[in-house]
């Protein structure tokens, strides 16, 4: 009983925790402890929202106040716009996978990999954001993502993802040059 009470202080102190932000949610902070092959409980998604991120071209899926579930980026590979999906659940080591997405009148695979970030393994995917299959995601319909182990993650319906994806779009769409130029002054 006596060591238990040493350690109360450390409890209270603990509890005083507030949620982390969205520049300082670290991997291992942002998803639920779990054993590493065991398939985790899907989420509850009750209340959660999209939201914009800290870092520009980027937006959170979670619950107010909490870490977020899921993340969409707008990047670059290869000289072309990228988009980016981060699922926030553990995944083993070195494991591949497809995370299947449903809504909006379309399904989607789309590859995902364990990668390494800050000492544990996350599900990341890189798409090129002129691929057709993100049209899952451009509608204003519920969304449903499952990845083999990380449970089925609904989105609740928003048009943020689709916002998003459209704007990474044109940043790839050429400038027509002709309409840069401007009329010679008279």
């Amino acid at each position: 009983m006596r060591q238990f009470l040493l350690f109360l202080p450390l409890l209270a102190l603990a509890g005083c925790k507030p949620p982390p932000a969205d520049t300082d949610v670290a991997a291992g902070e942002a998803i639920a402890p779990a054993s590493l092959s065991e398939p985790i409980d899907s989420p509850e998604t009750e209340g959660a929202i999209w939201a914009d991120s800290q870092t520009a071209r980027r937006i959170l899926y979670g619950i107010p106040g909490q870490p977020p579930l899921m993340t969409l980026a707008c990047g670059e590979a290869n000289g072309q716009p990228n988009i980016r999906l981060t699922r926030y659940a553990l995944a083993d080591k070195g494991a591949q996978a497809f995370a299947a997405l449903i809504g909006n009148g379309h399904v989607s695979r789309i590859p995902v990999d364990a990668t390494e970030v800050e000492g544990v393994s996350i599900w990341l995917g890189d798409i090129p954001a002129s691929d057709p299959k993100l049209e899952v995601l451009t509608g204003s319909r519920e969304v449903g993502v499952t990845i083999p182990g990380a449970g089925r993650l609904v989105l609740n319906p928003s048009s943020r993802p689709g916002e998003l994806i459209e704007t990474c779009r044109a940043a790839a769409e050429p400038i027509d040059q002709a309409s840069e130029v401007a009329a010679p002054a008279q």
